[in-house]
């Protein structure tokens, strides 16, 4: 049995087979309508979703399977004091694979150690988020034909943004990458992401705060939203969280194939008059994130569809 805490979980190998499995659901989704009749997801959420939850019910849905769970810490037996040991121990007699989302870091991974059912990391604090990087991956591939050798620009909240974590420690792993982070110096990537992921490796990265500087050499754009939730100074997050916003006037900087990627929720990152424009890819990077899970769900769950 194998779970989901980190992308590097899988091997390159055994990520590209993933990838190519998302894309042949997307081209022949009835294929897979019934491959999970029978199966149920419990999505155990202790935090707010609407993305992560919901495409990962859509992903069981579509696949002929069922769903239960929570989504939030006060509507399940948490809000009495229950471990997440003892939550997922009871949700192994319910659910053939679960989903869990914990403001904790590491909360999944102790679920893992107690679960007799697939566990799959759906997000903790700002720690991982392996399946939006999944999902990242996939919407990358998908539209750049290609994950190696692109110039990955990421931007807003590289302290706390378990995206970013995630993205850069599957990225890595492809040759010709290079990052150029983007961040106020109070929001800089964390010291191990910089040491021991990314100079460890000898990845060629540059540090940047004005993202126009950065516009004109980038292949992807990854805007991240300046998370309120994640602060202890309301007065911080106030002065930070407008500090990057991505207009047409910006965009006319970037190369003509560029893309915008952003896990979502936005709030004032991303102008509305992008949306319009070719390059920007988040609504079809939502859409990818179904495809994905389906995919995660099938290849968990070893269920193989001729």
């Amino acid at each position: 049995m194998r779970h989901l805490m980190s992308p590097l979980d899988f091997s390159v190998d055994e990520l590209d087979k993933l990838l190519d499995l998302a894309n042949d659901i997307e081209k022949y989704p009835q294929k897979y309508a019934h491959a999970c009749e029978g199966k149920k997801l419990a999505t155990c959420f202790y935090e707010p979703s609407t993305r992560t939850r919901l495409s990962f019910e859509a992903a069981m849905l579509n696949l002929g399977g069922s769903v239960l769970g929570f989504a939030s810490a006060d509507s399940s037996s948490a809000a009495k004091g229950e471990s997440v040991s003892d939550t997922i121990r009871i949700i192994s007699c319910y659910a053939d694979i679960c989903a869990m989302r914990h403001p904790k870091e590491g909360a999944p991974l102790v679920a893992s150690q107690k679960s007799r059912i697939p566990v799959i990391n759906a997000g903790d604090g700002g720690h991982q988020h392996p399946t939006q990087t999944l999902t990242d991956l996939l919407t990358i591939r998908s539209l750049k034909g290609r994950l190696g050798n692109l110039t990955i620009g990421l931007c807003g909240d590289l302290k706390f943004g378990r995206t970013v974590h995630s993205l850069i420690s599957a990225l890595i792993r492809y040759p010709g990458i290079r990052f150029v982070l983007i961040s106020p110096e109070e929001l800089r990537i964390p010291s191990y992401i910089r040491e021991d992921v990314l100079a460890a490796n000898n990845i060629p990265f540059t540090e940047v705060e004005r993202l126009e500087d950065a516009m004109p050499d980038l292949d992807v754009l990854y805007m991240t939203r300046v998370q309120k939730e994640r602060f202890f100074n309301e007065e911080d997050y106030v002065r930070l969280k407008n500090f990057y916003i991505l207009t047409k006037a910006k965009m006319d900087l970037a190369k003509d194939d560029m893309l915008v990627l952003h896990p979502l929720p936005r709030v004032n990152e991303i102008s509305v008059e992008v949306d319009d424009d070719p390059r920007a890819a988040y609504f079809r990077q939502a859409q990818y994130g179904v495809y994905v899970r389906m995919a995660l769900i099938l290849t968990l769950l070893d269920i193989r569809v001729d």
